[in-house]
């Protein structure tokens, strides 16, 4: 490089500033573009939406049995007393009956689709449902092997500090269970398919909810954005000469761009900040309209509904991002619990003690975000390539804690039930395993008894059946990553069996 254009590097290529644009070339370091360079670009196009509801979830009331409600020493017996239960009368409109059930029917939580009960409320699960695009995972949970409930007693198996928030969450987002893992299983997924973008100034992680831990990775990095406009995802500056303005086209600047690009590291420098620049330029238009007509359904004004209309925004501009692969992760809170979980009238699509509760609350703002998304999904042409799904701390106590609707509410357990939403979902069905001594439903679902064969102790702790690794894994199949580097993003994977669930096709 002669001397001149060093001089011109140093007192003027420095005045193009912008955070975004500094931490867009920390994350793009020059070493680990040579390497995604090496990879094959993809054709096609495919996106994962994490959705984490922050607190733990009550599983046992966000699926309910519906023709067994009433056994003995089930779900009617144990929650009904105390009005943690939801009333079987009020599940009448949100039954469902999975495909490979044996025609026995369970039920959502009303407000997985709140339009059933209420005319004219925005729509939930329940269409998505019957038309098989959205699935069931039951009883999933982090596991450093199979156990039976003998063996959980004999103190065989137990994952890090079991029960803890900030240990449980940080286990869903790992799928490391042994101890605290300090990279996310959506952040190494990025790192062995970051070569399938190719060459793009945007990270493949992106989070709407805060640094997330899900998305860290160890050569990749995530961005935090907020759910405002899209031009305030990367805002460049420039403080130099005007002649060498590098937004102006034909600029001093612009043309530096162009020399010296037989050398690979002066070349990767350069194509990365016109990537920035492109990618400037795309995201200070005005944002895409939302929802993309012939589509009708308006996204909730709510934490998540904006959260997941900001990703239909960065999906609706991909192609001009160059981006074919791509990891959002957003979130949901306040599903902790101890009181207050449900309410006097389980079937308003209104939280508080005198409608459906918090979880009520919660499970009408993550249906109809997520029915939104969906929607806007199939109307961009994007359904079959785009899947949402969802993890949460851990599952909540069958047996209730405390008594009364409004007051009544659950304790901290194990394993719980996941959502998965998409136009390549094979849905209409639950997902899961038997047992490890092979007892149980097939599908997974646990038997909702105190001290049963899926309980840990007497409390209705539900023994995970099914491993948080399968459930990533098979996540990280259908999205592309290749067999070979499998094991190195889930290293216990080889512990259970099936490492496919076959919930995507």
């Amino acid at each position: 490089m002669n001397e001149s254009r060093r001089k011109f590097l140093r007192t003027s290529a420095c005045g193009l500033t912008g955070a975004a644009m500094i931490g867009s070339l920390d994350r793009l370091n020059l070493v680990h573009a040579m390497v995604q360079q090496q990879s094959q670009v993809a054709t096609d196009y495919k996106a994962l939406v994490c959705i984490f509801l922050f607190g733990g979830s009550d599983c046992n009331n966000m699926v309910i049995p519906y023709d067994d409600y009433n056994i003995t020493g089930g779900y009617g017996a144990v929650r009904g007393v105390s009005q943690l239960a939801v009333p079987q009368s009020a599940l009448a409109n949100t039954k469902i009956t999975p495909s490979n059930a044996g025609g026995v029917a369970y039920a959502l939580h009303p407000n997985l689709s709140p339009e059933a009960n209420n005319i004219g409320t925005a729509k939930g699960f329940l269409d998505v449902w019957n038309a098989g695009k959205l699935a069931v995972l039951c009883n999933v949970g982090p596991l450093i092997q199979p156990i039976t409930r003998a063996q959980y007693a004999a103190g065989t198996g137990h994952p890090y500090q079991l029960f803890s928030h900030s240990d449980q969450v940080a286990q869903q987002q790992t799928a490391v269970s042994k101890t605290t893992g300090q990279t996310g299983w959506g952040g190494r997924i990025s790192d062995l398919t970051g070569g399938l973008n190719g060459g793009v100034v945007l990270p493949m992680n992106i989070s709407v909810a805060g640094t997330s831990l899900f998305a860290t990775g160890v050569t990749s990095r995530q961005l935090a954005i907020g759910t405002g406009t899209l031009a305030s995802v990367l805002s460049l500056g420039w403080s130099g000469p005007a002649s060498a303005n590098p937004f102006t086209a034909g600029s001093s600047y612009r043309q530096l761009l162009g020399f010296d690009r037989d050398s690979f590291l002066i070349k990767t420098a350069s194509d990365t900040t016109n990537q920035a620049l492109t990618a400037d330029a795309v995201l200070n238009q005005p944002d895409p309209p939302i929802p993309t007509p012939p589509n009708t359904t308006v996204f909730p004004t709510t934490s998540l509904g904006n959260q997941l209309k900001q990703v239909a925004k960065l999906i609706k501009i991909k192609d001009t991002l160059g981006m074919k692969r791509q990891i959002f992760f957003c979130s949901l809170g306040g599903f902790d619990t101890h009181t207050n979980e449900t309410g006097t009238n389980p079937t308003s699509p209104n939280g508080g003690a005198a409608n459906s509760g918090t979880q009520g609350g919660l499970m009408t703002q993550l249906s109809q975000a997520m029915r939104a998304f969906h929607d806007e999904m199939e109307a961009q042409g994007r359904s079959n390539d785009v899947t949402q799904f969802t993890l949460s701390d851990f599952g909540r106590t069958l047996q209730p804690s405390g008594t009364g609707a409004g007051s009544v509410g659950s304790d901290h357990a194990w394993g719980s039930h996941s959502f998965i939403m998409g136009g390549a979902v094979l849905g209409g069905r639950f997902y899961g395993q038997l047992r490890p001594d092979n007892t149980g439903l097939p599908y997974g679902y646990p038997t909702l008894a105190l001290g049963g064969p899926d309980d840990t102790d007497n409390r209705g702790r539900w023994i995970p059946t099914t491993s948080v690794d399968q459930y990533a894994a098979t996540l990280a199949n259908w999205y592309g990553l290749d067999p070979a580097d499998v094991p190195a993003v889930f290293p216990n994977l080889t512990k259970f069996s099936p490492q496919n669930l076959g919930f995507l096709g």
